[in-house]
């Protein structure tokens, strides 16, 4: 069994050498081609000075230099963190900064599109694309790569060292850096591995971005058993009819992605059950799947195996829960389950005591084991908060990671998701903190105030709108906010509706009311 994740891309090379391991933008590489070509990577990373424990930004559009760069990063002794391509400049130029990236691995046009200050902890960049040299002498192309050697170096890892840095949206309107270490995932992929039965016959897909979390399982678990990932590029993702077809066409056994891509396929992407006859398990988490769509997803597949996966960043999947078809039609809401192997997960209620099955009583889930996360990069006040000392267990000392998700405990045993204690929202499968659209609208100068509510939508989780009060009414439009916000947050966190007030209503404390606010938005039918 790996104890360090690089080590399974070494045991499958040598069992699978000529198989295809990932496929992507109509080019392939074996498991022979990846073992090399991530050796390589090592080779070079260590020549140039990386030093265990260096973080290596990974800031191009998925492709299969991705996986060699992922484990070529590992093999280093390297953190990998990957970067949103389609963010903007200054949202990774903050990312690079604070977690003091070293090498960045990109394109010549993104590298050249961020700011000198965000390049201050760079001691060298590796090109991909048609740009064969950078800004100055340091930056390197991906071909350099072939001047290194392809055997392996014994670089030693333990299992909790860090792995790779997941960012994700921060309450202070600043991103926050999730760091998982090797036993952290592989805590997850071994569960994987065993509940799903992935085998070398399998193909996955990975509609997920590699910044995202629900990639982690795609990844690794492809290549730990030996299967081949069919990678879905950014210009796919957008076509459901297209995206159907690649289900197809790449014959995938095994499918992952949050609800609202299902719920695209299932509306617009024309999917028969004939045409799939290869598909046998189908995994989403990330946001609720509404019920209408789920049990019509079920009647359309029933012969695949339907299981949603909860769990935030900090633990990766802690709960899980197998659709079963008799009893979907009499269900108003989807459980998200019960534990995975070596995870334990319980609901601490409001006089903190641990929610009893049955009970009928809310409590936040808390979560231990070693899939949980250390903590935030460099930031100890955030882990302090979230990262606690598991005080149900006083004999030695151990953290839980406190959730934020309210839930409740049937008597069966079930956990079933109710909300969020506080302000953060999911759409589209992204974890989004409210507070970080709400400061990227108060960075401009026309704006005075600014709340961002998110309205439930059965298709997507929820969808985002912002009420903006303007110093001066008359002076802005919706559509030069959302271009002001492009340039400051991803496009998943750009409201689609900005609706512009002379004023914004108050509580007795002067703060604005969200509750009045959110009262006076239309609801879903």
């Amino acid at each position: 069994m790996a104890y360090v994740l690089q080590q399974l891309l070494s045991a499958s090379a040598k069992r699978y050498p000529e198989k295809p391991v990932v496929c992507a933008r109509g080019k392939a590489l074996t498991y022979r081609e990846l073992d090399e070509h991530s050796n390589q990577l090592a080779q070079l990373l260590l020549a140039r000075g990386l030093k265990k424990g260096d973080r290596v930004g990974l800031y191009f559009p998925k492709s299969v230099e991705s996986l060699a760069a992922m484990f070529g990063v590992l093999k280093a002794g390297g953190v990998y963190v990957p970067l949103d391509p389609q963010a903007p400049a200054e949202r990774i130029g903050y990312i690079i900064g604070n977690c003091q990236i070293k090498v960045l691995i990109t394109t010549g046009d993104r590298l050249h599109a961020l700011d000198s200050a965000a390049l201050r902890s760079l001691e060298f960049s590796i090109l991909l694309g048609a740009a064969g040299n950078g800004s100055f002498e340091r930056d390197l192309p991906w071909a350099a790569l072939s001047e290194y050697p392809s055997t392996e170096l014994a670089v030693q890892n333990v299992t909790t060292d860090l792995a790779y840095i997941l960012y994700t949206s921060g309450s202070t309107g600043r991103p926050k850096g999730v760091m998982l270490t090797h036993q952290n995932a592989l805590t997850f992929v071994q569960w994987c591995a065993d509940t799903f039965r992935v085998t070398a016959e399998d193909n996955l897909s990975n509609h997920a971005p590699l910044h995202f979390d629900l990639s982690v399982f795609d990844v690794y678990n492809s290549v730990e058993a030996g299967a081949t990932l069919h990678m879905v590029t950014d210009d796919l993702a957008l076509f459901p009819a297209s995206l159907a077809n690649f289900i197809r066409d790449r014959q995938i056994s095994i499918w992952y992605s949050v609800p609202s891509a299902l719920v695209l396929l299932l509306l617009h992407g024309n999917l028969r059950a004939e045409n799939l006859p290869r598909l046998r398990i189908v995994l989403f988490a990330g946001e609720v799947f509404a019920m209408k769509y789920l049990r019509q997803l079920a009647e359309l597949l029933p012969q695949v195996e339907l299981y949603n996966l909860y769990g935030p960043t900090e633990t990766n999947v802690c709960t899980y829960h197998r659709v079963d078809r008799d009893r979907l039609h009499g269900m108003t809401s989807l459980p998200i389950g019960q534990a995975c192997a070596n995870t334990e997960v319980f609901a601490v209620d409001e006089n903190d005591q641990i929610v009893a099955a049955g009970s009928g009583k809310e409590g936040e889930l808390h979560v231990r084991g070693p899939a949980v996360t250390p903590g935030y990069w460099a930031d100890a006040e955030k882990t302090n908060k979230a990262c606690l000392p598991n005080r149900f267990q006083p004999h030695f000392e151990e953290k839980m990671y406190r959730t934020g998700d309210i839930v409740t405990l049937s008597a069966d045993g079930d956990y079933y998701y109710v909300g969020r204690r506080d302000s953060m929202v999911k759409s589209r499968g992204y974890r989004i903190e409210l507070g970080e659209i709400e400061a990227a609208l108060l960075s401009h100068p026309g704006v005075r105030e600014a709340a961002a509510l998110a309205i439930p939508d059965e298709e997507v989780g929820s969808r985002l709108k912002a009420i903006v009060a303007p110093h001066s009414a008359g002076t802005l439009s919706a559509k030069e906010l959302q271009q002001h916000c492009a340039t400051r947050i991803p496009k998943y966190m750009i409201p689609e509706q900005i609706e512009l007030r002379d004023t914004l209503p108050k509580t007795s404390t002067g703060k604005v009311d969200r509750i009045q606010l959110s009262r006076t938005q239309p609801q879903p039918v």
